[in-house]
This record gives C-alpha cells, structure tokens and sequence, in this order.
C-alpha cells in the first residue's frame, strides 16, 4: 500500500502534526510506523529502526515503558473521564505545584498550543494589554493565530492579528528593550524558550526577566522541549530564573497526551471561581484536559525520574554521542561541514554544503544513509532506553553516513541523494 498517498489523501498534511510529514523525511523513510519499545519503532513491513524522534521528544523513558504504561491503564480502568474532578487529577496538580519552582496553580491540557494561548490570555486580562513579544530564534509556540500570523504561513490570520505579535532575537537584549521603547505600556507578555542550542550569554534570560519586571510585562517561559530533559524542575531552575508563567508538555508524561500551564497564583486564579463578584477569564475549558490516563502517566513519570537517574543518563549519553559523532566527522574530513552540538541533553546536528552554507539537501543526506543502516534520526532525542548498544549502532551507523557524506561534499549531493530535499515546516508554499 501506498502510505503516503493515502495519508495525504485523508489528513491534511499526512499527519496530525507537520513535522510527522512526508516532507520532512528522504524517500527511504518509512512512511508509517506500527509500534514502538524501548528506543526502537516497527513499520509495517516488520523493519526495526533505533529511534531519536521520540515521538517529536514527548517519550523521554522509551516507548512502552511498561510502569507508565500500567499506571495509565490503571486510570482506564478507573473509568478515564469522570463527570467532576478525579483524585488523579488532583494528585497530578499536587505533584507539579510542589515539583516546579513558582508554581502555585496549574491547568492541564493536551497539547502545547492550547497551554501556550491560556497563558498569553491570562497574560492580556492581567495587563489590560494586547501585544506579545516572542522570541525569533525559537521556531514553535502554538498553532494558534497569534503565533502563526507571525510566521511564513499567515494565511488565514487576520491582519490586524498578526499585528499583535512582535520579534526580538535571542541573546540581544537590546533587541527586546527596543520593542519596549516602540510600544511603551502595551506589552503584555514576552515568551520565549528557556534556550534552545546556542547558551545564553551576559546573563541574558535574566535581564529579559528583569526587562518585564521593568515594564509591567508577564514573563512566560515555555519549556515545552526544556521541561523534564534539562532539570527535573525545568531548565528555569538551573537558569535561576522566576518566570510569571510557565508552560510544559512534551517529555512530562512519557509520550501520553498532557500539557501544563503553572504559574503565580495572582495570575492564574483570574480563570477562577471562587473570588466574589470578580471580573472572570473564560481561561482553559477542556473535556479531555484531565483525562486520567494521562495523569496517571504524568504521576508515574515524575516518580520515575525523582527515583532513577534519568536526567543523569541522558545528559551523559548525549555528551557520549556528540562527542562521537564529530571525533567521526574530523575521521571522514568533514569537520568543516557537519558537526554535533548543543546541550548534552538535547544534541542537535548541522548540515552544511561544499560552500559552507547551511543544506537541507545534505540534512536528508545524512538521514537517508542513517536510515539504510537502521538509524531514524530527524533530530536528536534522547531517552532513558538508549543505552550503550544503542550508542555503539548508532556511531557505527554515522560513520558510514558520514562517509557518503564527504564522497558528496566532493562530487555534489545530487550524485548520492535520492528524491527531494526535505522542507521547512514555515514555508509560504508547498
């Protein structure tokens, strides 16, 4: 069966998440996945690849950890969706006010974007302000208007929406001081990633932090890829950082469907009930939002990772493999060319062409020969299943990629290449 056909045919995009299309991938991926366990996923024609996409980074134990798994099912069992709020539900609130540092209330949701809006919303009721400033160099925030009318893809976003959001860069602070000059008294939240690759520098999420404090202005702090990988209480903790806001999601119940808006009570209890006669915010408001599968999960998952060195792992095995992936690029005389970097935790990869430029060709390059030797890496993703035999196949498997990669850099990638280049996700045409 022709998968990709009749994925696109069905589903907008071939998949319920962008980054899951076949866009994003060579040719030779496979074009639909039957299962997973551990670090390891099945297609439908029975091939097993060793997997560093996670499930776009939301499995940081590995998949079918069966602990997690057996306290979900337990919630299944329990009846999953109760007409009022469940005791798991209430334990799962308890775990991450007391877990996360500045986190008095939180609400629960499925995904990131919905979190994300809630806290842009709480932020423009608490202001009285409209504008948002988020940060350029970080790629995702929501799939909502507000963030998607500012991008490449705007289409279907009114203008005077995508007026609302404002760009400053990260690591210049002057950048985001300049927004503050432009539009005086009218920010109402800046958001921003805790950090992606690049550290920050002269303690810059600090003055950004300070900057808000300065202007009235709600600090949220996504860490939807942070949260659960850099610090078990986020990477605001090691940052010492205080934010307003904050939102997690991805890694925090090991691949289950949760989310989290936390924060400063003053500004969540806004979507409250309880204070007589306030003015209310219509704040999150979502059937499944508590499911209690998915709190279970989440409750399991953090009692996993406050009693085995799961954070530990992962920043040591990502240190393993980034080394080893460029001690394997200087072999193959690419050094110039493709390096491994970035936090430990959170490796990534950069491609770049004879000239030096940056390639999305030499990207799906080096995914394409990966994936011949069992290898799925669209991005890096590390979890608590890969271990040391995943390490050694996985720099066996670079090593030979690597060396089709430098035959490219020497006789062109369209000599090695098979089928397109994959494309921005933000790109205005198909």
């Amino acid at each position: 069966m022709n998968y990709k056909e009749k994925l696109n045919s069905l589903i907008p995009g071939g998949a319920h998440t962008y980054s899951r299309g076949h866009d994003q991938y060579p040719c030779n991926a496979p074009e639909i996945l039957v299962r997973g366990e551990g670090s390891y996923v099945w297609d439908t024609d029975g091939r097993k690849f060793l997997d560093y996409g996670m499930g776009l980074r939301a499995v940081g134990l590995g998949y079918a950890y069966k602990p997690v798994a057996d306290a979900a099912i337990r919630e299944i069992w329990n009846g999953n969706n109760l007409t009022r709020a469940s005791t798991i539900e209430l334990k799962a609130a308890e775990t991450i006010t007391e877990l996360i540092d500045g986190a008095e209330m939180v609400k629960f949701a499925k995904n990131g974007s919905t979190v994300t809006t809630a806290a842009l919303k709480l932020a423009r009721a608490y202001t009285g302000r409209k504008l948002v400033a988020v940060c350029a160099d970080h790629p995702f925030f929501s799939y909502d208007d507000w963030f998607i009318g500012a991008t490449a893809v705007p289409r279907g976003v009114p203008e005077e929406i995508q007026s609302l959001s404002l760009k400053f860069k990260y690591n210049d602070v002057q950048s985001l001081q300049a927004l503050f000059d432009r539009y005086p008294g009218q920010i109402a939240a800046v958001m921003l990633e805790p950090v992606t690759v690049t550290p920050p520098h002269d303690d810059f999420l600090l003055k950004v932090q300070n900057l808000c404090r300065k202007n009235g202005t709600v600090f949220i702090l996504d860490e939807m890829i942070t949260g659960f990988r850099f610090h078990l209480k986020g990477a605001q903790h090691i940052f010492k950082l205080k934010p307003d806001l904050s939102t997690f999601g991805k890694a925090m119940a090991n691949g289950f469907s949760v989310a989290a808006l936390v924060g400063r009570r003053d500004i969540m209890e806004l979507g409250g009930i309880t204070k007589e006669g306030a003015e209310r915010v219509f704040l999150v408001s979502t059937t499944h939002g508590a499911e209690m599968c998915g709190m279970g999960a989440f409750v399991k998952t953090v009692e996993i990772y406050a009693s085995e060195p799961v954070i530990g792992h992962v920043w040591d095995y990502g240190q393993k493999l980034i080394n080893g992936m460029n001690t394997l690029a200087k072999e193959a005389g690419v050094e110039s060319y493709f390096k491994a970097e970035g936090y430990p935790c959170s490796p990534a990869y950069i491609t770049k062409d004879s000239s030096g430029k940056a390639s999305l060709e030499m990207r799906t390059l080096f995914s394409q020969e990966l994936i011949k030797h069992g290898v799925l890496m669209p991005w890096i993703a590390l979890s608590y299943s890969h271990g040391e035999q995943e390490l050694e196949k996985t720099l066996d498997a670079v090593r030979k990629a690597l060396g089709i990669y430098a035959k490219a850099i020497t006789e062109g990638v369209g000599k090695y290449l098979v089928g397109p280049a994959i494309k921005p996700v933000f790109r205005k045409h198909n």
